[in-house]
């Protein structure tokens, strides 16, 4: 039997964007549709301190801590995946992607969102001490992201918008629909 391809979903944006609640929200209605996925936040593959020697910007470790739980999702029967990290649309974080998936069709999605909306949704969220590191993180990759999203990313605005109807916008995109087949991970095993 022919092996199928993998197809990868990354939701990209700027801290503050709506990444993980959208990414969240894109997993539930695929599940209503009964359409297999797996759901990796990007963010927890490079957890780790201190730094891996030798590897500084941890993209080692990322590549395989991803590598190593799809290939646990794909044993599951599972192609999909829906992969949320803030440099995720980038040309240049391509490979990540090629290497640990083995090539999947890549979708981009690049969650837009104001200075003055992430500036609300940030302060909600960041109790510590990292409030401003995080709002001058966020412009900077706004602006990077806006510059460098890899070509035929689609830009989606989530200012003003309920998470429900942003992530519809972004399931569209995929071009993903319901089947009944081998393509369906038993209720045993299922992937969320």
């Amino acid at each position: 039997m022919r092996e199928r391809t993998a197809e990868a979903l990354l939701i990209g944006g700027r801290s503050g964007a709506g990444k993980s609640s959208v990414g969240w929200e894109v997993a539930a209605q695929l599940r209503a549709a009964d359409v297999g996925h797996a759901y990796i936040e990007g963010d927890v593959l490079d957890a780790v301190h201190p730094v891996p020697a030798g590897d500084p910007d941890r993209s080692g470790i990322t590549e395989r801590n991803l590598a190593a739980l799809w290939a646990n999702y794909t044993d599951l029967g599972c192609r999909r995946l829906i992969y949320t990290n803030t440099a995720s649309v980038l040309g240049s974080e391509e490979w990540l992607f090629t290497r640990a998936l083995r090539g999947p069709r890549i979708i981009r999605v690049l969650l837009t969102a104001s200075d003055a909306t992430v500036q609300e949704r940030l302060t909600k969220r960041e109790l510590g001490s990292e409030l401003q590191q995080q709002l001058r993180r966020s412009a900077f990759m706004a602006r990077r992201l806006d510059e460098h999203a890899a070509e035929g990313t689609r830009r989606v605005a989530t200012d003003g918008r309920r998470v429900r109807d942003i992530a519809a916008d972004v399931v569209a995109a995929t071009g993903w629909s319901p089947r009944k087949s081998a393509e369906t991970i038993s209720d045993a095993g299922r992937a969320n």
